[in-house]
């Protein structure tokens, strides 16, 4: 267990993950923790369950995601029966209505914030966590050169443990705990989201190179931005 006296001031470069997430559990007994179960989420869930986490995973279905995508959520849920595994699937999809069904294709940025971001927002405004507990990493992309361990402003403290790991670290960890990655990862799927807005990456690009392509755009709008969590 973390010592008492273990506290932000104290978080080095090198810090465990397992001594943030414990820290976070401490510090945020209703912590939650949302996922796309990309690589960094499957190392997060596996490090979490370790750490005594036992609230919920909470997982956006756009209705515009790979079926690996769905397995693998389906997958995690099997192994981690501990957790509380819910599926957001309220919001804007293709087929209910609501919005044009080509709308990431003209707007990515409206689509993102209808199909992805407006449904979790709701959701915690619904639960009102103190903090969210997520699998962002520095060496992700340049939008994320900076995070902290332990990130203030939006609506809620967001807990990034893995903020100090690469990619090379992930891929070990998971190797080495035999984790049900998304098998689209090891075809260069390095971020995976909605298979409209989704490449494999290129030799030299970073992780999130595959996402929105030529769209302009980087984030879904869930940590940058004015929509941030």
């Amino acid at each position: 267990m973390a010592p008492a006296s273990f506290s932000p001031t104290t978080f080095s470069p090198g810090t465990e993950p397992l001594e943030i997430i414990r820290w976070a559990l401490d510090t945020y007994p209703d912590l939650l923790m949302p996922s796309a179960f990309n690589l960094n989420g499957v190392v997060l869930l596996d490090l979490a369950a370790q750490a005594g986490y036992q609230g919920e995973v909470v997982f956006v279905d756009t209705g515009f995601h790979f079926p690996e995508t769905l397995s693998t959520r389906d997958r995690l849920a099997a192994r981690y029966p501990q957790l509380t595994f819910v599926t957001l699937n309220s919001g804007a999809h293709p087929d209910d209505g609501q919005t044009d069904p080509g709308l990431y294709a003209s707007d990515p940025d409206a689509c993102c914030a209808a199909r992805k971001v407006a449904p979790l927002q709701a959701y915690l405004r619904q639960k009102a966590p103190a903090a969210l507990l997520n699998a962002r990493s520095r060496d992700q992309a340049a939008t994320r050169a900076d995070i902290p361990f332990v990130e203030e402003g939006g609506a809620r403290v967001k807990i990034n443990p893995l903020a100090h790991w690469t990619r090379e670290q992930l891929e070990a960890y998971a190797r080495d705990h035999d984790l049900p990655v998304n098998p689209l990862y090891w075809d260069g799927f390095l971020s995976i989201g909605c298979w409209p807005c989704t490449r494999a990456v290129r030799p030299g690009e970073d992780a999130r190179a595959g996402r929105w392509a030529g769209k302009g755009k980087t984030e879904c709008g869930l940590w940058a931005g004015e929509g941030r969590l």
